[in-house]
């Protein structure tokens, strides 16, 4: 997956949706579907779920393909795949800086507790 600034802020926004998540949910419990039998399963219109599809295909999470007067959506796996192990790395990193911080803040308590009992 590439890094690019206006990708990442695509996936970003395309799973930050609660919406989207389920419909991405769906698409994987189907394999492929229309945005009238997804808004279906969704207590949203077929309009929205045509725009948040429209969302999830431009961050690469879904495919679309137009059968006849229908156009079908399904997940690109390889895509989740690469959104998901993006974003575990992102996690990881932010663990990273939260232990730094945590050990920063636990070693400045000691250091206050330390003079505080030296009288300083």
């Amino acid at each position: 997956m590439r890094r690019g600034g206006d990708e990442v802020d695509e996936l970003w926004a395309a799973v930050a949706d609660p919406t989207r998540r389920r419909l991405l949910d769906a698409l994987l419990a189907r394999g492929e579907a229309t945005a009238t039998t997804l808004a279906g399963d969704l207590p949203v219109t077929r309009q929205a779920v045509a725009k948040h599809l429209s969302v999830l295909e431009r961050a690469g999470l879904v495919d679309s393909r137009r059968l006849g007067r229908e156009v079908r959506y399904a997940v690109r796996p390889e895509r989740l795949d690469a959104a998901t192990e993006w974003l575990a790395r992102v996690a990881a990193e932010w663990d990273e800086r939260l232990g730094a911080i945590k050990r920063l803040a636990e070693s400045s308590a000691r250091e206050r507790g330390a003079s505080e009992g030296r009288g300083e």
